[in-house]
């Protein structure tokens, strides 16, 4: 019993650094992410940029550095992240690849809302459909075409020509 013991007790002051190393790894990482969300979210105030815009900029920031922050307490632990690295990069191909049309639309948002060739309220004309801009979110652009709602994918907003009508 007092093998055991005296084993327990070995490999705990062995691996105590490490796992306190690892706990002020995640801590700093995850106040570093609430900093960063607070920076960017007062900074795209400042600049008045959309709501949508800055909630996405501020949490793609935050699961970024949480992201980062996990990694490299792996790494601390001794695990060998390499390969985790390389799997995070190939799960990111393949999403990238399987929500392309997605993935275009909401680029194509987050354009629109930093260029804003047009605004709300706005009357605009593209591809066969005409009306007034109600609202501008990441995947959609809502308009008020004579009573109807007409959602066009800012992807088609972003390479077709539009007609901002006064």
């Amino acid at each position: 019993m007092e093998k055991l013991v005296q084993y327990f007790l070995g490999k705990a002051t062995l691996w105590a650094p490490r796992v306190i190393g690892v706990i002020v790894i995640l801590v700093v990482f995850f106040i570093l992410a609430k900093i960063m969300k607070r920076i960017i979210t007062s900074a795209a105030e400042r600049s008045k940029l959309d709501g949508n815009l800055t909630f996405l900029l501020a949490r793609t920031s935050s699961i970024t550095l949480i992201i980062f922050g996990f990694v490299t307490a792996l790494g601390t632990l001794g695990i060998n992240v390499s390969a985790l690295v390389a799997g995070i990069g190939l799960t990111g191909f393949a999403l990238g690849f399987a929500l392309k049309d997605t993935i275009s639309n909401i680029l194509s948002g987050v354009l629109i809302l930093l260029y804003r060739p047009f605004e709300k309220g706005a009357r605009i004309k593209i591809s066969g459909y005409e009306g007034i801009v109600v609202s501008i979110d990441l995947r959609y652009t809502e308009l008020d075409s004579k009573g109807n709602k007409v959602l066009i994918p800012n992807s088609k907003l972003f390479k077709d020509p539009i007609t901002v009508l006064k």
